[in-house]
């Protein structure tokens, strides 16, 4: 009968647990292609001439790349705060770190475990406890995702029409110089 109630928590655990990991590796991706675009910008940096446009550019294209790296950064090490509606102070959940660093001895630590193991009722809200907890990183990592992938994309597009500008800058002396000499030419 027991198995039977823990069934749908464990299936909702794993889950969140998987979402939490994919939205890691998903930061982690975007902070490594971040990275890569930041260096390729920085080395041509330099060679530009620059004018208000490219200034105005390259002032968004800095703000942006910072906002998404710290919104990276919030998604890696996400900042929940705790329930600020619950009135009754709740015990340490053993099945989180936090939880687990309390107990100073591992036989401490397996008394617990084995004190609350004996009321299905603890058993079920203390794993509830986790997946609600699980569910709230998950919220905020996403929230902070979606504002990551925003400035990452601001980011990318003003480098592009960075260089957009400088090409055509470039392609435009080319022509003139090419149409100069065609008119000398004749």
């Amino acid at each position: 009968m027991i198995d039977k109630d823990f069934t749908p928590l464990f299936h909702v655990l794993s889950s969140e647990q998987q979402i939490l990991q994919r939205t890691d590796q998903k930061a982690f991706t975007i902070l490594s292609i971040l990275g890569v675009f930041m260096v390729f910008f920085m080395i041509h940096f330099t060679k530009m001439e620059f004018n208000w446009f490219i200034f105005i550019m390259t002032i968004i294209y800095f703000l942006s790349a910072l906002l998404t790296i710290i919104q990276l950064v919030l998604v890696i090490v996400p900042r929940v705060r705790k329930d600020k509606f619950s009135t009754k102070k709740r015990p340490e959940n053993p099945t989180f770190f936090a939880g687990i660093s309390k107990f100073s001895t591992p036989e401490s630590y397996a008394a617990h475990l084995q004190k609350i193991s004996k009321d299905p009722d603890k058993v079920y809200q203390l794993f509830a406890t986790q997946v609600f907890s699980l569910g709230k990183i998950n919220q905020y990592k996403n929230i902070a995702m979606k504002r990551a992938i925003l400035f990452f994309v601001a980011a990318i597009t003003a480098e592009l029409i960075i260089i957009m500008s400088l090409a055509w800058t470039i392609a435009m002396g080319w022509l003139q110089t090419v149409s100069d000499v065609g008119t000398s030419i004749l």
